[in-house]
């Protein structure tokens, strides 16, 4: 008999490691950083530009934190290694180059939200497992997704290109002066423009479904949620920031903490697909944390 699907991504990992592997699931002590001497800082490379004068943003990059750590690797003792693998062993993100295992990213600040809406924080929370479209095999939503894994710039528009939990995922965004598009419906990852202030691009993201999460734990949005992003490169890394404006449930506009993404000769691959298994194979309700 045929099975109804959930998703089996992240929450099939992490709730229910144990279904997927024969031998015991084991997370490794993370290994400590060299302390062999650094290759030249990155950032004090010359700032590459295109003919038109601004900065080029082309190129893939690596960023602490990614999606690594749901692509684990057998060892030969039969455990299952996801952070500071033996060298060799995998455990790395895929583009990562030299710079070795993602390092979890800092802990999240969490958006403030006003007195009426924590209620439904707690309870969208309470429920993650079951309520996290993320885990459903659907795209994240933005600022959720993170910074690009690649950019393509051209004159016209860039183009963000992602390796998520879910799969492979696109943004366009043009900035040759275009407005927002009109009469589209809302979406997972909305619609962008995108301009120069300076060296610094920055991204405008609007008209959002509201079946998103901003991060974990329940922190959700309504549609009026606009993103705000800002990159700017130096050298071979490029700062980025997101802060998310939502008046009708925030108090204020909430900003992720900020990433410097460094730029790597390795190349995207395909990602695994997302692919959708029985509710029945969740082990519990466990709630997660989805670092990214």
């Amino acid at each position: 008999m045929m099975q109804r699907p959930i998703a089996f991504g992240l929450a099939s990992v992490v709730l229910a490691g144990a279904a997927f592997w024969a031998s015991p699931l084991r997370l490794t002590a993370q290994a400590p950083r060299s302390s062999a001497p650094q290759k030249t800082n990155p950032a004090l490379k010359p700032t590459p530009h295109l003919p038109d004068g601004t900065p080029d943003l082309n190129g893939t990059y690596f960023h602490e934190g990614g999606v690594s750590f749901v692509r684990p690797v057998k060892l030969s003792d039969g455990s299952v290694c996801f952070f500071g693998c033996p060298p060799g062993k995998g455990g790395t993100l895929r583009g990562a180059g030299p710079q070795g295992p993602p390092i979890p990213p800092p802990a999240p600040s969490f958006p403030r939200y006003k007195p009426e809406s924590l209620a439904k924080v707690k309870d969208l929370s309470d429920r993650q497992v079951q309520l996290d479209t993320a885990l459903k095999c659907q795209p994240p939503g933005v600022p959720r997704i993170g910074p690009p894994s690649k950019i393509v710039h051209t004159p016209r528009e860039v183009v963000f290109l992602y390796d998520d939990i879910s799969g492979s995922f696109f943004r366009i965004v043009p900035i040759d002066g275009r407005p927002h598009r009109q009469g589209l419906p809302a979406s997972y990852l909305g619609d962008a423009v995108g301009h120069w202030e300076g060296d610094t691009l920055i991204v405008e993201t609007v008209n959002f479904n509201d079946d998103t999460w901003l991060l974990d734990n329940g922190a959700f949005h309504t549609k009026d949620l606009r993103v705000i992003e800002r990159l700017r490169r130096v050298g071979d890394t490029i700062q980025y920031q997101a802060i998310s404006y939502d008046p009708a449930v925030l108090v204020e506009p909430w900003s992720m903490v900020p990433q410097l993404l460094t730029i790597t000769s390795q190349e995207l691959e395909e990602s695994a697909r997302c692919e959708d298994r029985d509710v029945e194979h969740i082990v519990d309700g466990s709630h997660h944390d989805n670092a990214r």
